[in-house]
């Protein structure tokens, strides 16, 4: 369990460093809020795009070693990037193509350690609930650690080198997976002649096909009102705060003098308040009532960061406003784990979650895309006011479905494995987007 979570830490506290580094190296160089959101596009649509058909892959395959050649390749595309520009040979076609790189790697390697956290659980003896709350934990320390610490690297040193930082992180992520984890752990799924999924074994008790496989995560998808309803709901606020991080708040610290030093406190504010949240959440999720704690802690982690940045708040209240904000995101994931638990087989974790967070993921590449033209057409303050607004009707309105009524309705502990949800990360940046991110989120 420790390998699985320190390996996450790592890598996801490079993202946070790349999160603020590479949106500020194209401000930076370029001062277009429209670059901007387009550096945010191309490495969060090859991310969305390969992470929905490597399911199948990482099942077939086994999530170690997916996990630790993914990272591997993120370690030196990421390394590329300063060097190229020392050298003076690194035009904007080419960072694209390489942040479409990093983008692309990162997807798979997301996922499988997610999928490994249930089999860390097992190995560990700890319950899956905790699991889960442990694992909120650790993403959220690595929202707190990265943008601090990327923030600061970025004010001292400029931004290339924070872009250093996060390949020694990916790096140092992908030795972890690969020699600090038990023998044996993460291994390809194994397939019988009995199977939850009709299809999973063919008629001569051979494991099926890619296709095949696919498949079997998209039937399970479709026969889980709840799941999906979460997933469209997830997806759209994902839209939304990869917008937020990826570019409105980078314009918002250029424009009002704070520089990257202040993307970096707010982020770590938000997130020290989501450890916080999220350690409750873990401590009392058996007793909490799901669906007005999940839609509270929505309440607080959406629209009203939008807001005080909107009314040129100053930075006491906007720290204030992300703390809040940080403090009811914090109970979102736990929530979502545990009802995926008593959902998704672990036999289908791959596939499921690779649809599922895929789907949850898909608008945040539009995100800082429409964010950069929204900007350079209207102007800051508006964008984050029609923003602030779209994210509280999203979040209200998505709770009128009747779906949501089974969130209360626990079934029980799951079959041996389930799995997580598609997770996100509210007031913290989205994994990754030229972000939440912001998973989370």
């Amino acid at each position: 369990m420790i390998g699985v979570l320190t390996a996450t830490l790592v890598s996801l506290t490079g993202t946070r460093v790349s999160a603020i580094a590479l949106p500020w190296f194209v401000l930076a160089t370029t001062g277009s809020a429209s670059r901007t959101g387009l550096v945010a596009f191309f490495e969060m649509a090859p991310y969305v795009l390969v992470k929905a058909f490597t399911g199948p892959l990482v099942d077939r395959v086994g999530p170690r070693v997916v996990s630790w050649s993914t990272d591997l390749v993120s370690a030196a595309a990421a390394l590329v990037v300063p060097l190229l520009h020392a050298r003076g040979d690194l035009g904007l076609p080419l960072l694209l193509g390489l942040v479409a790189l990093i983008g692309a790697a990162r997807g798979p390697g997301d996922l499988a350690k997610e999928i490994m956290v249930p089999e860390a659980a097992d190995r560990a003896r700890v319950p899956l609930e905790r699991a889960t709350g442990i694992t909120g934990v650790t993403e959220r320390l690595a929202s707190t650690v990265g943008p601090a610490v990327g923030g600061a690297v970025v004010a001292l040193f400029g931004p290339l080198t924070a872009l250093v930082l996060n390949a020694g992180c990916f790096a140092l992520g992908s030795l972890i997976i690969a020699v600090a984890l038990p023998r044996g752990m993460g291994r390809a799924v194994e397939y019988t002649a009995r199977a939850e999924v009709p299809g999973a074994v063919d008629g001569t008790g051979q494991a099926p096909g890619y296709w095949r496989r696919f498949g079997e995560g998209f039937a399970f998808l479709r026969g889980e009102p709840l799941l999906l309803t979460v997933i469209v709901t997830v997806g759209l606020t994902n839209l939304l705060d990869a917008a937020y991080n990826g570019v409105l708040v980078p314009v918002w610290a250029r424009q009002s003098g704070g520089g990257p030093a202040v993307i970096g406190l707010t982020s770590a504010v938000g997130s020290c308040a989501a450890i916080g949240g999220s350690l409750i959440a873990a401590a009392i999720a058996p007793r909490m009532r799901r669906r007005p704690v999940f839609f509270a802690g929505f309440l607080l982690a959406g629209a009203p960061r939008f807001l005080v940045l909107a009314l040129g708040s100053p930075l006491w209240g906007v720290l204030a406003v992300f703390a809040v904000a940080g403090f009811g995101a914090g109970f979102l994931n736990p929530i979502l784990g545990a009802i995926s638990f008593e959902r998704v087989p672990r036999r289908l974790l791959g596939r499921v979650n690779a649809l599922g967070n895929a789907t949850a993921w898909a608008g945040i590449p539009l995100g800082g895309l429409a964010a950069g033209a929204a900007v350079a057409a209207f102007g800051l303050a508006p964008v984050l006011v029609a923003g602030g607004i779209a994210y509280f009707l999203t979040t209200n309105l998505a709770g009128l479905r009747p779906e949501w009524r089974e969130m209360d309705r626990r079934r029980g502990r799951a079959a041996p494995g389930a799995g997580a949800p598609p997770t996100r990360d509210a007031a913290v940046p989205a994994p990754g987007a030229a972000q939440e991110a912001g998973r989370a989120p």
